[in-house]
């Protein structure tokens, strides 16, 4: 199979990387920047499952490729999409399936749009995994997993195709058939997350140890699993016990990416996450005061950022 991955990062760069290293056909489209830096230095990985360094076949965003490609891995930020979708756009062939790695749902419509639904899988990715001072992949303590399939549902010959070139690579992968509802649960989890720790400027422990704080850390999750519930797709009991734990913790140090992303200064998910499970609750009639606050507050971040 012949993958193109958008994005060598933390997320591209680990999923592809392993591709590769498991003999599969692997092409990073990359802007100039990290490109320069992954010819000089190729495309390290350093991880509890093993390192690696690989050799990686790059392109840069309009040259032309030598060979159709069968699979393109997406894995920019959701605040990147527009430009994905562009470079992306001439290697798209009629026998191309997308698999999208973005957080959230709202992708989902822009990519169809682009590209027609038919070409357009659903997907998530689970890792924490970020760039080093060098430009290596540092992946910490999460088993990185894909889990993806067909949005309609049920299974299908690329499906398949893709999860035996998966099968071999150094993550677990997963081919669901019921993948909205994968992703919707993994919304709910991530506009719970992002919107208490931004919100609250602090890790999950350190809230759940301050008086109040677990009863919000509940609310938060009950207004998401609400808005999920009234789009038809609500959370299943394991998933809301696992996740109420999680966003419970006293002993967490989880934050997520979006607090990171605002105390570094720089661009956040805030729109694609915590505004969109706000416009989705106002659409169906749920409420979801909370969750407009944290997306406010992310908000006037982004403001302040523009006016920089």
């Amino acid at each position: 199979m012949r993958w193109l991955v958008l994005g060598a990062g933390g997320v591209g760069g680990y999923f592809g990387g392993r591709l590769q290293e498991a003999g599969e056909d692997v092409t990073f489209l990359v802007r100039p920047g990290r490109a320069a830096i992954l010819r000089r230095q190729g495309l390290s990985i350093e991880s509890p499952d093993g390192a690696a360094r690989l050799e990686p076949r790059l392109l840069l965003p309009g040259e032309a490729a030598a060979a159709p490609f069968d699979t393109v891995l997406l894995a920019c930020k959701a605040y990147d999409l527009e430009a994905a979708i562009a470079a992306l756009a001439p290697h798209v062939g009629p026998g191309c399936a997308i698999l999208p790695l973005l957080n959230g749902l709202i992708h989902l419509d822009r990519l169809d749009a682009a590209f027609g639904t038919g070409r357009v899988l659903g997907g998530l990715c689970q890792i924490s995994a970020t760039l080093g001072p060098s430009g290596e992949i540092r992946h910490l303590d999460l088993p990185p997993r894909i889990i993806f399939g067909e949005r309609a549902g049920g299974s299908s010959d690329r499906v398949q195709a893709i999860a035996a070139a998966m099968a071999p690579a150094r993550f677990k992968s997963e081919a669901s058939d019921n993948i909205l509802q994968d992703m919707w649960e993994k919304f709910t989890l991530l506009a719970s997350l992002a919107g208490l720790t931004c919100l609250m400027r602090g890790s999950v422990g350190e809230i759940a140890r301050q008086p109040g704080g677990v009863p919000v850390a509940r609310s938060f999750l009950r207004e998401s699993a609400a808005v999920a519930t009234a789009s038809g797709y609500p959370p299943r009991d394991r998933f809301l016990k696992a996740t109420e734990q999680r966003l419970t913790d006293p002993a967490s140090a989880v934050t997520a990416s979006m607090l990171r992303d605002i105390e570094r200064g720089g661009p956040t998910e805030g729109a694609h996450i915590l505004g969109d499970m706000v416009a989705r609750g106002r659409a169906l009639g749920v409420a979801t005061p909370l969750a407009e606050a944290a997306a406010c507050h992310v908000a006037v971040h982004e403001a302040k950022r523009n006016l920089d």
